[in-house]
């Protein structure tokens, strides 16, 4: 893996036949949990800044993209992530989307997606939302317990995701998704099983579950060194996993990937596209970006990445040439986490060895020509991915 000079991005070209994405960084938050370690600013920490100058500055990096690419490619799926893009507020949302389809030709069945925080939601921004063209909803619940959201720095209340979520089918999203964490410090079984009915309860398609990690430099995890608070140990964590799989197995949603359930035909294709060895461009302070075997970031503040924009440069903080070796072990690493598995014709003779042993350990199992992941596997993945890899 070799590296280009810092804020020099190489000529770039999509690969004929993968799935192409465009993922947009909103920078912004009213508050910061103490959990988050993404890069996102408060009002405070960018002094008042004006979003729409972020726009401007949005609208030139999709213009230098779609001129770097030569002829654009049909973008497949949309992702407009952050920070807290529900911030920008209907009219906000639909700037972005005009801003990627005045660049990009988008594909006619497009899944465009759009994170948004229960607090910062209402009926008339999902109308909005889906009169501009928006596809799907993705929620950040993380608890339905009050004590668990308070550890989290949440500023929803226990029962407004639950809320949102109906308001966007309502509002005629069939796809709408609900992230929840597990293993916040005080959060019990019974918490979490809360919680999974509550997802259930709402309604939604499509459920992302993450165990929470203890990041270093966030809030909580100067609680933690300061014994403020105790995060579960990995028996606990595989314990909850277990607990809301089979909850919500239950009631009719499938793992298809190690962290996500959906119902039948509710799975985020843009995640699927990061999974798969698909492409996309990543526009925003901070986004990556991967095209080829040539993987990028921005710059991460937002007056820097103005600036950078404004001066008519792509705000490219630095970026990599993936070898053969790294592009090799980044499709096993992803691929191994999905439902459809692994394609054994995908690795060496050796690494095809080592697969006959994971699956007489019981972590893989063989599924027609796939390697798919064992329930017990699922639980080490991680672990699955070493020893295949050696």
């Amino acid at each position: 893996m070799t590296r280009t000079a810092p804020a020099e991005l190489p000529a770039v070209a999509p690969t004929p036949g993968r799935p192409f994405g465009v993922y947009i960084h909103v920078p912004f938050c009213a508050t910061r949990c103490g959990y988050c370690d993404f890069n996102t600013y408060t009002p405070a920490e960018l002094g008042g800044a004006d979003p729409g100058e972020w726009l401007v500055a949005l609208r030139a990096e999709l213009s230098l993209a779609a001129r770097r690419l030569g002829s654009a490619p049909q973008v497949d799926t949309v992702f407009v992530g952050g920070g807290t893009p529900s911030l920008l507020g209907g009219t906000g949302l639909a700037a972005v989307l005009d801003a990627v389809r005045t660049h990009f030709p988008l594909a006619p069945n497009a899944e465009v997606t759009t994170e948004a925080n229960p607090e910062s939601t209402s009926p008339l921004l999902f109308e909005q939302l889906r009169e501009a063209g928006y596809t799907r909803i993705s929620l950040g619940m993380q608890s339905a317990a009050p004590h668990v959201l308070a550890a989290l720095d949440r500023a929803h209340s226990p029962g407004r995701a639950l809320a949102a979520a109906r308001e966007a089918r309502a509002a005629g999203f069939e796809h709408v998704n609900l992230d929840l964490i597990y293993g916040t410090p005080g959060e019990s079984d019974d918490d979490l099983m809360r919680s999974v009915d509550t997802v259930v309860e709402a309604g939604v398609d499509h459920v992302s579950a993450y165990a929470l990690v203890v990041e270093d430099g966030t809030a909580m995890a100067r609680r933690v060194r300061r014994g403020e608070l105790t995060p579960p140990d990995d028996d606990v964590l595989a314990r909850r996993y277990e607990l809301l799989d089979a909850r919500l197995t239950a009631a009719g949603f499938d793992w298809y990937e190690v962290s996500n359930w959906s119902r039948p035909g509710g799975e985020c294709l843009h995640n699927i596209g990061y999974w798969n060895g698909g492409q996309w461009w990543g526009a925003g302070p901070g986004a990556h970006g991967f095209i080829g075997a040539v993987r990028w970031w921005n710059v991460k503040h937002p007056n820097t990445y103005a600036q950078m924009l404004a001066d008519g440069r792509l705000p490219v903080s630095d970026c990599e040439q993936l070898d053969a070796e790294t592009v090799h072990i980044e499709d096993v690493m992803l691929r191994v986490r999905l439902r459809d598995g692994l394609p054994p014709s995908l690795l060496s003779a050796s690494e095809r060895h080592r697969a006959d042993t994971v699956v007489a350990d019981g972590l893989l199992t063989r599924m027609a020509d796939r390697l798919v992941l064992t329930d017990r596997g699922r639980l080490l993945a991680d672990a699955v991915v070493r020893d295949l890899l050696d």
